[in-house]
């Protein structure tokens, strides 16, 4: 006889999950509060697909923190192996010059979620729509909102984050899981626009305006790209990527510093030799004609350096190297692409399994992990999904 599974939840996750259970052992199905699947999947094909990166297996475990928690789910199924999935469902990928895989041009977001449901069609899962998790009745049986309660073998969270509340992934069940003495940490915003102090002149001329190649660095971890320079302050690939590095720093001490390097192609020397070699005395043309930066590079330094340091040569070089920014907030839950907090990964033990509640788990971004933009985050849901779905498939 089949064991019944109930999916809460109908993201990415979730999705995965239900894709590689085995059909011949189980009845799925998912549980979703929208009227369709995958609503925050498509919001974030939005401007590019991005569905993973290309990126070495060794180099693409060590993006998430904390370090080891995923690399099991990881090593199951890698980014190789849902490129090669995605292609055996009828959606080919490339890679972008930024190394990072979308389906091959001209494949939408949405065919890319109708392929997969295709799938589900075809192991005969079942999805039932509006509907939403309120809680439980006993440990396998599951109170919805409409007043029915649903009992099964295997109950599997996918819940989601608490960002993009439009998508319905709101963190609503995190009260849920607290009353039921599960350990939830607090969310907060990740892979988000960071404040910084701007000037009204600053803002008023460059909101708006890219910082190209150049390199930030926050405690010790430190990361090339670009960002964008906003009236909050800073967004983009490069500051993403140090969400844990800041938060951390706006967790002890309300607020963060990092350093801009804005040539980071050119040592220090270099620099000194381009500036000192030149006949100009005028700075900012030294800086265009020498060191070809950008108007809104020579308006940064120009913001947040002494007149004094901006024309002495060795201090002018030193902050072309290291120009030192404060952070003083994040963006909000509902501007963050993605959040940290939600169930702590101790209340999991290797296969996501709740230790407080047997045959129920936990995946996806309702867990406590974090990872940068670039397709890591979807990569990381379809992981742990496939992961927990190879588990529970040779199980007797």
């Amino acid at each position: 006889m089949k064991k019944t599974v109930s999916i809460i939840g109908g993201g990415a996750a979730a999705i995965a999950l239900a894709a590689f259970m085995n059909e011949e052992k189980f009845d799925v199905t998912i549980f979703e509060k929208n009227k369709t699947l995958g609503r925050k999947f498509l919001v974030a094909g939005k401007g590019g697909f991005n569905l993973t990166h290309s990126e070495p297996l060794e180099v693409l475990i060590d993006r998430y923190s904390p370090p080891p928690f995923l690399k099991a789910a990881l090593l199951s199924f890698n980014n190789i192996d849902f490129r090669d999935w995605l292609a055996s469902i009828g959606i080919p990928t490339y890679v972008g010059t930024s190394k990072r895989v979308y389906p091959k041009e001209g494949i939408k977001p949405i065919e890319v979620l109708n392929a997969i449901q295709a799938v589900l069609e075809k192991k005969k899962v079942k999805i039932e729509y509006n509907k939403t998790w309120t809680g439980w009745k006993s440990d396998h049986q599951l109170e919805f909102d409409d007043g029915v309660v649903v009992e099964a073998d295997y109950n599997i969270f996918a819940l989601g984050g608490g960002s993009w509340k439009v998508t319905g992934s709101d963190g609503a069940w995190w009260s849920v899981f607290e009353n039921s003495k599960i350990d939830v940490v607090t969310f907060q915003s990740s892979n988000c626009a960071y404040k910084i102090g701007w000037g009204n002149d600053f803002k008023t001329k460059y909101a708006g305006a890219p910082l190209k190649n150049i390199a930030i660095s926050c405690l010790d971890k430190t990361q090339k790209g670009e960002v964008v320079i906003t009236e909050f302050g800073l967004e983009g690939n490069a500051i993403y990527a140090l969400s844990p590095e800041i938060r951390s720093g706006l967790n002890r001490q309300k607020k963060a510093i990092i350093s801009i390097d804005l040539k980071p192609t050119m040592t220090l020397e270099d620099i000194i030799t381009k500036l000192k070699g030149s006949t100009s005395k005028n700075t900012t043309q030294l800086l265009k004609d020498k060191l070809k930066l950008s108007q809104v590079q020579i308006g940064l330094l120009k913001a947040f350096v002494s007149k004094e340091a901006f024309l002495d040569t060795y201090s002018l070089a030193l902050n072309i190297k290291g120009l030192t920014l404060t952070i003083v907030d994040a963006a909000n839950l509902d501007e963050a692409i993605s959040t940290v907090g939600g169930v702590s990964i101790s209340e999991v033990d290797a296969n996501y399994q709740l230790n407080s509640i047997k045959n129920s788990f936990c995946i996806g971004e309702m867990l406590d992990w974090d990872a940068p933009t670039g397709g890591y985050l979807l990569q990381a849901c379809f992981s742990m999904g496939a992961a927990l779905a190879i588990h529970l498939n040779t199980k007797d």
